[in-house]
């Protein structure tokens, strides 16, 4: 290897250093919460010296804020994609759901960041409204754009359903905090669940002939 590829290959792992850490960090947050989590566990996760965590992050506090954000990354860009759904509204709306499942209630990091929501909520007011802006908000206008399409277009009918859209989400919720409870000790499953709620929510939805 040349001097220069070596320079280049440190020059990228430093680059990626600060995600590393927070994905460490993720990990100790999740295992340990807020309070129990040190910064030394999350440097020896990573096999380095706590004065490099602090490097990059100042405090315990900013690197719990910054973790938050960079797990949080990948569902914005998730909920970009729902302008390329194509079908009627009702194929669109189920598509959104289910990838809103997948995202949600299937995928390990966004559970365990409902749960640091709720449990360190009270040290951290912003990461709970940062939650719900980040994930359940953009969800429900999401929805509500659909529901909104879908009566416009006459394929939905007006109604309380129409007018909630929370109430046509709020199954993917109930299936994300059931798991963190749970676990493995009780399982839903999922495929099952999801039939039914399409069933429930878009026969809430569909225009009656």
């Amino acid at each position: 290897m040349t001097k220069t590829e070596k320079k280049t290959s440190r020059a990228e792992q430093k680059a990626k250093r600060p995600q590393e850490i927070l994905e460490a960090a993720f990990e100790e947050f999740s295992v340990n919460g807020y309070a129990a989590t040190r910064v030394e566990d999350v440097a020896a996760r990573l096999g380095v010296t706590k004065g490099t965590v602090y490097l990059y992050f100042p405090t315990k506090d900013v690197l719990f804020e910054e973790m938050f954000r960079h797990i949080s990354t990948p569902f914005a860009h998730l909920l970009a994609s729902v302008g390329t759904l194509e079908g009627s509204a009702a194929d669109r709306l189920r598509a959104l759901l289910l990838l809103a499942y997948e995202k949600i209630a299937d995928d390990r990091k966004t559970r365990e960041l409902l749960r640091l929501s709720l449990s360190e909520g009270t040290r951290f007011p912003d990461i709970v409204d940062r939650h719900h802006d980040e994930f359940i908000a953009p969800l429900i206008a999401a929805v509500r754009r659909l529901v909104e399409e879908g009566v416009a277009s006459g394929e939905f009918r007006e109604g309380a359903a129409a007018r909630f859209p929370d109430v046509v989400a709020s199954s993917i919720l109930h299936v994300a905090v059931w798991r963190l409870m749970f676990a493995d000790r009780k399982p839903i499953d999922g495929p099952a669940f999801i039939e039914a709620h399409f069933d429930l929510a878009l026969n809430g939805l569909l225009q009656r002939s």
